[in-house]
């Protein structure tokens, strides 16, 4: 007893019955209270490190960088991919921007609406960004938010996910790139308001408004209505740029009809250049937007508007084969992990390609058919002695004409 009596604290010369817990070095002995001290001073030199780190990476990242880093994994869509790399860069630069308080100039973000078609790239374009950055990216569902109140997901649960990206670092959190997917789905179901509340709508598209503005949200760090019991979260989102993306299927309608109004009558100018019938989102403006069904106010709050162009048969070659993460080098890299030797020629893409325009369905269309090619290989190859794989159009043709022969005799 008169041997623990003396044991003190190394750090702060705390007998032992003074402290709640005194643990036991080779040498020395530290206190609880000298314990939490120390984690505190580790937590703040993280902190401050991660955050010189993130403002040194800021500098580096120009939009020639960020555009020629997209180009490696996106075929095409040159006007959307500029656009993107000044927005980011920008978003850099209004993190870097000095905090004098004599500066009247205050840079204002950029929040970017992104439009269309499906399996063009609007997500690949995000998830390619976040491969490069070195701020907190999430990307988030439009579809399931719905205004406060009902069932289904508030609007801040998209912090949520981007605090998440950030592991709960709010520091970095508050400089994060969101993009909000299917922003499409909460357009105005229709042209005048209801009576009735349009609560995956309209309803959403009210509560984003400061969100993207730029406000003071209480976030539930772990979803708000699975767990009420937990203590929320203050984030600012003035610094978080925000990238929404949809397919806005039907806007083209919407844009022919104000293209065609202004070119009735006699007095009507006869327009030099025709229009392109074939990619009518180029001419894509904010007023065919809100005809879609956006609000004008959260059309205003996203004020960098671009497009994806259609993608026809030689950008759908092209992205079999020439990113570095191109269907086929991914379809190779796993028989190769097979020890399988995989090849293709060309008629075999051809015709990929030309299945694929049929389908409709963009980039999504080549994946579907080379999974409908490849799988039986895919089931049969590992288990056998043969380890070479080559793909004809031969091959391909009666792979195809197997499925969709099985679908008719389950269908009849």
């Amino acid at each position: 007893m008169a041997k623990n009596d003396k044991l003190e604290c190394s750090f702060c010369g705390r007998k032992k019955a003074e402290t709640n817990l005194l643990i036991a070095g080779v040498d020395a002995h530290i206190c609880d209270h000298c314990i939490e001290q120390a984690h505190g001073i580790v937590k703040e030199e993280i902190l401050q490190s991660v955050q010189s780190t993130l403002t040194k990476d800021l500098t580096i990242k120009k939009p020639q960088e960020i555009k020629t880093f997209l180009d490696q994994y996106i075929i095409g869509q040159d006007e959307t991919k500029r656009a993107m790399s000044v927005a980011v860069y920008n978003h850099y630069k209004r993190l870097l921007q000095s905090k004098d308080k004599n500066d009247d100039v205050e840079i204002e973000k950029s929040n970017i609406i992104l439009v269309g078609e499906t399996g063009t790239g609007k997500t690949l374009i995000a998830k390619t960004i976040a491969r490069m950055l070195n701020v907190p990216f999430s990307i988030v569902d439009a579809t399931v938010l719905t205004q406060a109140g009902y069932v289904g997901e508030d609007v801040e649960s998209i912090l949520t996910r981007l605090l998440q990206a950030a592991d709960y670092n709010l520091e970095r959190a508050e400089k994060g790139i969101v993009f909000i997917d299917e922003i499409d789905k909460i357009a105005r179901k229709g042209d005048n308001p209801s009576i009735t509340r349009d609560v995956s709508g309209e309803g959403v598209q009210q509560a984003l408004l400061k969100l993207l503005e730029g406000t003071v949200v209480n976030v539930a760090p772990k979803g708000g209505r699975k767990h009420p019991e937990q203590k929320f979260v203050e984030v600012n989102t003035k610094d978080i740029l925000f990238i929404a993306g949809g397919a806005f299927s039907g806007i083209e309608r919407n844009i022919s009809k104000r293209l065609n109004m202004q070119a009735v009558g006699f007095g009507a100018s006869i327009d030099e250049n025709p229009l392109d019938k074939e990619n009518l989102l180029q001419y894509i403006t904010p007023s065919d937007l809100k005809s879609f069904g956006l609000i004008p106010e959260i059309i205003g709050r996203l004020p960098v508007l671009t497009y994806m162009n259609p993608l026809d048969e030689t950008a759908l070659r092209a992205i079999l084969t020439q990113p570095k993460n191109s269907i086929i080098k991914q379809y190779a890299k796993l028989f190769l992990m097979d020890d399988v030797h995989f090849t293709i020629n060309e008629e075999a893409l051809n015709f990929i390609v030309e299945k694929a325009i049929t389908y409709k369905l963009g980039a999504r269309g080549l994946r579907s058919l080379c999974e409908a090619i490849f799988t039986d290989a895919m089931f049969d190859l590992p288990s056998t002695d043969d380890k070479v794989l080559h793909v004809t159009k031969q091959y391909a043709e009666s792979k195809l004409s197997h499925v969709a022969l099985k679908k008719l005799k389950v269908a009849s």
